[in-house]
């Protein structure tokens, strides 16, 4: 079982008014790209791990059609919330849409066999331009919570990972709340997304404190899921 991540797919196949070429010709008819990408590399037995910002539709009737599509793709696809995925309304309303193959995972847990997923959203990074209110903070403070509660679900054995939508450090901030909280429950990967083309200098890829950490948002990658650990 291998595991990939991906994120901020950022679709509109419901008939939200968001078109992503606006962004530029990368994105002409990306979900087009990434199907073909995705199905290229990922096989039945994999997992994904989708690490946020999945569709631009504002209600359900708008999203379902995009959440469909990802449902379609091959392997087990494993859902993080991204700060535009304001439809997410609890992980169990999303489970009895009854997908197939779609797990949904915030201030939860996945597992199967080896592999072991604590995921939550996240918030931006105080010290940073981000979060500089006593609002910014309060919540990010409460998605430092979110995601101690999932790890401190998280079975002691196997390959532990944790799935964020905001980055849980920066190039020139690596030593936050977040990145000490892995170190603390011995994660060995994170992915995490958020970031696109235009902030890759302020996104760390690496290891730092013995955590590997990717990020997975697909125009960075070529809108394919990025190979992340054979379990």
């Amino acid at each position: 079982m291998r595991v990939f991540g991906i994120s901020d797919l950022h679709l509109s196949l419901g008939g939200s008014d968001k078109p992503m070429d606006r962004y530029g010709s990368m994105w002409v008819r990306h979900w087009e790209k990434i199907e073909a990408r995705w199905r290229e590399r990922v096989r039945p037995d994999d997992v994904v791990l989708v690490a946020g910002d999945h569709s631009w539709g504002l209600k359900m009737p708008q999203v379902l059609p995009d959440l469909e599509f990802i449902a379609r793709l091959p392997g087990t696809k494993v859902m993080g919330k991204g700060n535009h995925d304001m439809w997410w309304h609890g992980n169990g309303k999303l489970q009895k849409l009854g997908l197939p193959d779609v797990f949904w995972v915030q201030a939860s847990t996945f597992s199967r066999g080896g592999l072991h997923v604590a995921g939550s959203r996240g918030w931006s990074l105080p010290g940073t331009e981000f979060c500089q209110t006593e609002e910014d903070q309060a919540v990010f403070a409460r998605e430092l919570e979110r995601m101690k509660r999932a790890l401190e679900m998280l079975p002691t054995d196997g390959w532990r990972m944790a799935m964020t939508h905001y980055p849980p450090l920066l190039s020139d901030l690596r030593d936050t709340p977040m990145s000490r909280l892995f170190q603390d429950f011995n994660i060995r990967q994170v992915v995490y997304g958020h970031l696109h083309v235009g902030h890759l200098a302020r996104a760390f890829q690496g290891t730092h404190a013995g955590v590997e950490y990717r990020m997975v948002s697909c125009d960075v990658n070529g809108f394919e899921p990025v190979e992340m650990v054979e379990v």
